[in-house]
């Protein structure tokens, strides 16, 4: 079951702050970063101005309108980036609890390989189903990890792998760097980097952001 919030899901609160700003806020302390463009909706980009100045966010560049789909919303974004960009990082805002290690490690990897993605290894047992719910097949985890973002590409990489598969409905943006034949290194990153899609997820957000708070 997903969201049925009136308010927008970067704007759910964990813990008593915005999904958002703790991405951000995560994001503007970094080192290695140096413009940050959000990509918002028509109906939230007003309410996440007013959260960004209202938490003194550094960095930002700008606040682009996003698209239909979730590629139409980078593509957006990236026509926001400074061409002078080395290194582009894209990152969900629905994933509050990245750190700065691991951001750290991500670029790194990028700056090192042309693209790097997070991720951690699959910790269940994985089954291939036919149509009308037939197991076909188990999946050996042992090689299967669940894809995170941050994603980290070098800008020429990125912006071709747009030009060329932009119009393919995709679920991460390696997807399309893959079909270039480039090679994406993958970095170890979190079970607490959760995709906060719907109210159970929320319920775990929750426990989570108290649980690095205590340990803080």
């Amino acid at each position: 079951m997903r969201f049925k919030s009136r308010l927008s899901k970067p704007l759910i609160k964990v813990n008593s702050k915005p999904i958002i700003i703790r991405c951000l806020g995560i994001l503007s302390k970094h080192p290695y970063i140096e413009d940050i463009i959000v990509v918002a909706n028509s109906k939230n980009s007003i309410s996440i101005t007013r959260e960004i100045k209202q938490y003194r966010i550094k960095k930002i560049k700008d606040i682009v309108l996003g698209g239909r789909l979730r590629q139409n919303s980078v593509i957006n974004g990236l026509k926001a980036m400074d061409m002078r960009t080395g290194l582009v990082l894209i990152h969900d805002a629905v994933r509050p609890f990245i750190d700065k290690d691991m951001v750290s490690s991500v670029i790194k990897e990028a700056s090192r390989y042309g693209a790097a993605i997070v991720g951690a290894p699959v910790k269940d047992t994985v089954k291939k189903v036919k149509t009308k719910f037939v197991v076909e097949k188990t999946l050996n985890r042992k090689s299967l990890w669940e894809v995170q973002t941050p994603q980290v590409f070098k800008k020429e990489l990125i912006l071709e792998a747009y030009e060329r598969f932009g119009d393919i409905e995709v679920t991460d943006d390696a997807s399309l760097v893959e079909k270039l034949g480039a090679k994406v290194k993958i970095v170890r990153g979190s079970y607490n980097n959760i995709k906060i899609t719907t109210p159970e997820d929320l319920i775990l957000a929750e426990a989570i952001a108290k649980n690095l708070k205590h340990k803080g």
